[in-house]
């Protein structure tokens, strides 16, 4: 464990607001601003932070009218003498929300904020301030690291159920008090409306709350936001986000099932048939909902990577972006591959510089577990293993020149980490089994769904010798949020020791599955 108290204020805290939520539709919540409202502006969307580092912090907020963003940071919750930052103008153009960049911060500190949205007109007519906390990074070692990652939120129908208390795990991921939260993936189904009711198989009836841009699959960019904002209903989400720092990327369902560049769909409840055009306001609503200055960037991107102090780096990756189109994935040769030329030569250079003891890599998808893409009927692949166990193919080509050059330069402390398949499992992949042996023997972690559909385990591919050591997965598919099977992950990395420590657990907390590691081998 790391040397921090545990649970700590965070978690202490995130109880008492639990148990006074009431988990309704907040008033005006569902639909975009207007700008005709009286009264002074509101921030009823709450506030989430990003893009921490030892010094700085990016904090988010969303206005129910045009505003001025204003934050103030303070060393305590009295907010005596407090620092203030003046933000943007929050308008339409970016759907009333914005960010600001806090820095000069003491490093690993608890920094508490709270965000005011000023009138334009009358900066002295205010709204209620919304208020936050996040933990800087700490350049000490002996502070340790723990953070929580999952992914899949309201997928396959399943929306926020207020007779179940809606998004129940971010309540038990807060309580471990972890300093941020990975979410790998599938932050909202934009091609999953929900309805109002679901019948489950035992004859109970599943409740979701429901919103105009949730009744139909996402086209306009309009349709797109409101998917961002319909998790946002949340009390439990919007708790933990004011709570927790994210780094959040993002793969298929942000746009639309297995989606590829360049793809033209056949999917009947499209009226907008080209992908590129539907994921480009996909990704314009995902700059604005999520604090990520990488896409703010001109040609912003979301593969990044997040440090975290001497102990840890996050490489965040892009596996839809750059892909090639989804295939049979039998090709001898294949460039392009699922991170194209330009990443995976990013991904070379900044493991290599790297000094952190550990090297999360955070993918959107796993590496040798076969995830099939059948939409338009075809055998195609959605990942990267295509079930032949042989010699690396298709995607599995660019992998295997990863997984060769980390060897060869010797670099040490890799650690997959991915959500995607609904279920959890921990995979180790070691050369003695493997077709292809040019690698050093590493895991991979699975764990997911957040609030989705849980499904069976998918069948291993041989190519890299993964060997499954732990999976928790139903046996039948679909299996709803009421029938368990809602997963997440938490790493703690010891701050004496070096130790990393991967525990896999279910929406309750409990520990499912627990692995440690040590630092400073070449695989292990």
């Amino acid at each position: 464990m790391s040397s921090r108290p545990f649970p700590g204020r965070r978690g202490v805290l995130r109880g008492s607001l639990a148990a006074s939520a009431a988990l309704t539709l907040p008033v005006g919540l569902g639909a975009a601003p207007a700008l005709a409202l009286s009264g002074r502006p509101g921030a009823g969307w709450g506030v989430q932070t990003g893009d921490v580092t030892a010094n700085s912090g990016l904090v988010w907020v969303r206005s129910d009218r045009p505003a001025r963003m204003i934050v103030e940071t303070s060393a305590t919750e009295s907010f005596r003498n407090p620092r203030r930052w003046r933000g943007p103008l929050l308008g339409a153009g970016t759907d009333f929300t914005g960010t600001t960049r806090l820095h000069g911060l003491p490093s690993g500190q608890e920094i508490h904020y709270r965000v005011l949205l000023a009138d334009p007109q009358d900066p002295r007519r205010t709204g209620e301030p919304v208020t936050g906390s996040f933990r800087t990074v700490s350049q000490r070692r002996h502070d340790g690291v723990r953070f929580v990652w999952s992914g899949d939120l309201a997928g396959q129908g399943w929306g926020i159920n207020p007779e179940l208390g809606g998004y129940r795990i971010y309540d038990t991921m807060a309580a471990l008090d972890p300093d941020f939260f990975l979410c790998s993936g599938d932050n909202i189904y934009a091609d999953g409306p929900i309805a109002e009711t679901v019948a489950l198989p035992d004859g109970r009836i599943w409740r979701n709350i429901t919103t105009e841009e949730k009744a139909k699959v996402a086209e306009t960019l309009a349709e797109f936001r409101g998917n961002f904002r319909y998790n946002l209903l949340d009390e439990n989400l919007r708790a933990f986000n004011a709570r927790v720092p994210s780094i959040i990327q993002w793969d298929d369902h942000e746009v639309t099932n297995n989606w590829y560049p360049g793809e033209i769909l056949t999917d009947a409840r499209y009226t907008e048939k080209r992908v590129d055009v539907l994921a480009a306001r996909a990704r314009q609503a995902f700059s604005e909902y999520f604090p990520i200055s990488t896409l703010r960037r001109p040609y912003g991107r979301v593969h990044r990577v997040q440090h975290h102090g001497p102990l840890l780096d996050v490489f965040v990756l892009d596996m839809r972006t750059y892909r090639n189109a989804n295939s049979p994935d039998d090709q001898g040769a294949d460039a392009q591959g699922i991170l194209g030329e330009e990443q995976l030569a990013w991904l070379k250079r900044e493991l290599s510089r790297s000094r952190a003891v550990w090297k999360v890599i955070a993918a959107d998808m796993p590496l040798g577990l076969v995830v099939p893409d059948t939409g338009d009927g075809r055998p195609n692949i959605e990942a990267v293993a295509q079930g032949d166990p042989g010699a690396p193919l298709g995607r599995e080509l660019q992998i295997a020149e990863l997984l060769r050059f980390v060897k060869h330069r010797r670099i040490t402390g890799t650690v997959w980490l991915t959500a995607d398949v609904h279920y959890t499992s921990a995979q180790h992949y070691d050369p003695s089994r493997a077709a292809f042996k040019d690698f050093a023997p590493f895991w991979e972690f699975v764990s997911g769904p957040l609030n989705a559909g849980a499904f069976p385990a998918n069948t291993l591919d041989g190519t890299f010798g993964p060997d499954r050591v732990f999976v928790k997965a139903p046996t039948t598919a679909n299996v709803s949020p009421a029938g368990g099977y809602q997963f997440f992950g938490e790493v703690d990395i010891d701050g004496d020791s070096g130790e990393l420590t991967v525990r896999l657990r279910e929406q309750d907390g409990t520990v499912l599955f627990t692995k440690s590691l040590q630092p400073g081998l070449v695989g292990q």
